[in-house]
């Protein structure tokens, strides 16, 4: 029991040290792929690209490529783009919307209504208007909305584990 103990202490520290010593590119980049592991898309069983699409925020782009890019999502692959506007959002399954792009989130959005598209974004009050996850500072900690409504009208699941962990809108 006291081994189990120590180890639990050793991971809480080392989570705890990754999120101080990181950049914020990292941190979003890392959380972006650990949302995704708590989604379900309709088509998750077929195989193929999953492809993960990013408007500004270079930084995020070239970890999120440096990380995951080429590497298996089941029996998919993941493929990271880098998009110039939300137009560009055709094939993609996530979209990430950095916070100097947050202008974008309109067109992202009326390009992937109704289609089982993941979005995230970091932009003040884009989670009401829609995102189904933003990212949120709250007292110095970063946070995140999930807005339930947009899940659903995306047919996309969300587990319990993500949905308990989260600012629900």
């Amino acid at each position: 029991m006291k081994k189990v103990s120590l180890i639990l202490l050793a991971i809480t520290f080392s989570v705890a040290s990754f999120a101080q010593e990181r950049p914020n590119h990292e941190i979003h980049a890392a959380m972006l792929f650990n949302f995704i592991k708590y989604v379900q898309w309709p088509d998750d069983g077929s195989g193929g690209e999953f492809v993960v699409g990013v408007i500004g925020e270079d930084d995020v782009f070239n970890t999120l490529k440096a990380w995951y890019d080429g590497k298996p999502k089941g029996s998919k692959k993941y493929v990271i783009k880098k998009l110039s506007s939300g137009a560009d959002t055709g094939d993609c399954q996530v979209v990430y919307i950095g916070k100097n792009k947050s202008k974008e989130f309109e067109v992202v959005k009326n390009t992937v209504s109704g289609k089982p598209v993941l979005t995230v974004t970091d932009g003040n009050g884009l989670g009401q208007k829609g995102s189904c996850i933003n990212f949120k500072v709250i007292d110095g900690k970063l946070k995140w909305e999930l807005n339930q409504s947009t899940f659903s009208n995306s047919n996309l699941k969300v587990s319990n584990q993500l949905s308990s962990m989260s600012i629900l809108i």
